[in-house]
């Protein structure tokens, strides 16, 4: 299976750029979706809810055990990880991409830390849904969506957005956090908040550095500009199936540790609503 992917990609990435072929880019596009459309439903039915061994381990465990889980969830954190692989595409220079993850940071640490703290939550399907956009979002703004298919002689600005999403993916973190056991409200309480956020930022840390390295082995690369083209529609297309899985998670479970698909439990709430409109409509008969 991963075969097939990996000398697709080769093959992409050795072609000239004078005689790039617009049919390994489709192939490469088509293997992409295939061959990782299920892992990412897979990878979706363990990042919703904190398990109970988690959950005991907290709290068995101190300050440590939270900015271990901060640094865990962030490197796993493909939603997360893709917004940012989209944001430090096309940068360049140190100092750019200094202020830009800066940006991003402040904003996540707002939201993760004042949200948690002070017991603010929405439905973490919906947030996460928000989160997948933000990824559709930064791969159309990179292929310069907005100035080819709105007419815009720019694209809004760029740190703006990013520090408005950051304060998204800060709640999305957030939601996640609200499901530890963080004793009272209170000094320890902050700590333990605070240690998972210093968590989260190591992980970025050690991401951004994977990153930057795939980035800087291709950038220079005759066919750079055709990668671009086709990672950041991945980007996009990924975002959109994040965003399919949430609403699919939010219509179909009620708990965080619930998701539709495991166990066939997606056929099998599919069967409940059948069954429970077939008792009704029988129900209605005997009434007449």
């Amino acid at each position: 299976m991963q075969s097939s992917l990996v000398a697709a990609i080769l093959k992409l990435t050795t072609v000239k750029e004078v005689g790039f072929n617009i049919k390994i880019i489709r192939e490469v596009k088509l293997l992409v979706t295939l061959k990782l459309l299920p892992l990412f439903w897979m990878a979706n039915s363990f990042s919703h809810g904190i398990s109970e061994e988690a959950k005991r381990a907290m709290i068995e465990g101190g300050y440590l055990q939270y900015l271990m889980l901060g640094a865990e969830h962030m490197i796993t954190g493909y939603d997360h990880l893709l917004f940012l692989f989209g944001v430090i595409f096309f940068l360049t220079t140190f100092k750019e991409i200094v202020k830009f993850i800066s940006i991003f940071t402040l904003g996540h640490s707002i939201t993760l830390i004042f949200a948690t703290f002070l017991g603010i939550s929405a439905n973490y399907w919906l947030v996460d849904a928000v989160i997948a956009l933000s990824v559709c979002y930064k791969g159309f703004d990179n292929n310069n969506g907005f100035e080819n298919y709105f007419g815009m002689k720019k694209a809004p600005n760029l740190l703006l957005m990013v520090l408005a999403f950051g304060l998204i993916h800060g709640f999305g973190l957030s939601t996640r956090l609200q499901q530890l056991p963080l004793g009272e409200k209170g000094g320890a309480m902050l700590m333990r908040i605070i240690s998972f956020n210093l968590g989260v930022e190591l992980g970025q840390i050690v991401a951004l550095g994977i990153m930057l390295l795939v980035l800087s082995g291709v950038r220079h690369t005759h066919g750079f500009k055709k990668f671009s083209k086709v990672a950041n529609d991945g980007i996009i297309l990924a975002g959109f199936m994040l965003l399919l899985m949430q609403l699919h998670g939010y219509l179909h479970t009620s708990g965080p540790d619930e998701f539709g698909f495991s166990k066939d439990g997606h056929s099998h709430a599919h069967e409940d609503m059948d069954s429970t409109e077939t008792e009704g409509n029988i129900h209605h008969e005997n009434s007449l």
